[in-house]
């Protein structure tokens, strides 16, 4: 069974940042795009970013391109969201997933478990 773990999520005040975290194994890691999702309270999961296999490729959904940067190493099998500028509005639970695809563009296979992220005003 493949398995994605996030960390890094935590509470932080608007204008702060955070750097999530999450690591695969069981994984043919730098085959699969790797991408975030986030969901909050009441609201349906939207994408937020994901990343090719070799990291050449990024895609961000505009709600946070310029603020968060997606990136991967694949000698450590992780890949990372960096969040800055962060917004109350970006208060949600980060979900790491992998597929074959791209992940802006269909449901992922895999998915992480979330990591809490809460920005205050």
């Amino acid at each position: 069974q493949v398995r994605l773990v996030e960390s890094g999520g935590g509470l932080v005040q608007a204008g702060g940042s955070l750097r999530l975290s999450c690591a695969a194994s069981r994984l043919t890691f730098n085959a699969y795009f790797m991408g975030w999702f986030r969901q909050a309270p009441g609201k349906e999961r939207e994408f937020v970013a994901d990343i090719s296999g070799s990291g050449a490729s990024t895609y961000y959904a505009d709600s946070v391109k310029g603020r968060f940067t997606i990136s991967r190493d694949n000698a450590k099998n992780t890949v990372y969201l960096q969040l800055n500028s962060l917004k109350p509005e970006d208060t949600a639970v980060y979900y790491c997933a992998a597929d074959l695809k791209r992940v802006v563009s269909t449901n992922p296979n895999y998915w992480g478990q979330g990591t809490q992220v809460t920005v205050s005003s």
